[in-house]
């Protein structure tokens, strides 16, 4: 039965794809979870995986059990994810000096208030990063993060596949991230010296 779902996701069978989702996919997430210790982000990184099994699935070999390879796949994903997190941020501190760090524009006072404005830009930026957005995009990107809802219940909502849907939330944080990179950079230094 494994080896006629493999065969199939091969040939780029939706039922095949549709057959992970309904057998796997809960797994795959609760296992994300455990390592990003996010349920949007996990969801977003079992999305990532299935969708890059669907640009493979030509040259898709499968040695081992199904769920195996869809576990070790997402483990292998969520690992690349946390390194390259923790790149970013040693990236971010280095390209600042030490003087920057101490400089007193980077200090709080008592009551935080560059705390309160760095939290109200940021909120501002991301609101305009967001209507930004390709249309589609943004529509799918405001159901999935601000209304929580499932990728197969927008798919259902949008008529679209959950592959399109995943398509749109990826790219979705590849242009908030391009955009919001420099906030984002700030608002850590901040955290950084508040502690």
């Amino acid at each position: 039965m494994e080896q006629v779902i493999i065969e199939q996701l091969k040939q780029g069978n939706e039922k095949a794809f549709k057959y992970l989702y309904e057998n796997h996919y809960a797994l795959l997430c609760h296992i994300a979870q455990e390592y990003v210790n996010d349920k949007f982000l996990a969801e977003t990184l079992v999305g990532d995986v299935i969708y890059h099994l669907w640009e493979i699935h030509e040259s898709l070999d499968i040695k081992i059990s199904l769920r195996s390879y869809l576990v070790k796949s997402v483990r292998n994903r969520c690992i690349d994810f946390l390194s390259s997190q923790r790149e970013r941020k040693e990236v971010a501190f280095s390209c600042l000096g030490k003087e920057e760090l101490t400089q007193n524009h980077y200090i709080p006072s008592d009551d935080y208030p560059l705390g309160i404005l760095l939290e109200q830009e940021l909120e501002s930026e991301i609101h305009r990063a967001i209507k930004k957005l390709p249309q589609e995009c943004k529509t799918v990107f405001l159901k999935s993060r601000f209304e929580k809802k499932k990728y197969e219940e927008i798919a259902l909502e949008l008529n679209i596949s959950v592959n399109t849907v995943k398509y749109h939330i990826k790219n979705a944080l590849r242009l908030l991230n391009e955009q919001l990179c420099r906030y984002l950079i700030t608002l850590l230094v901040f955290l950084f010296c508040i502690k």
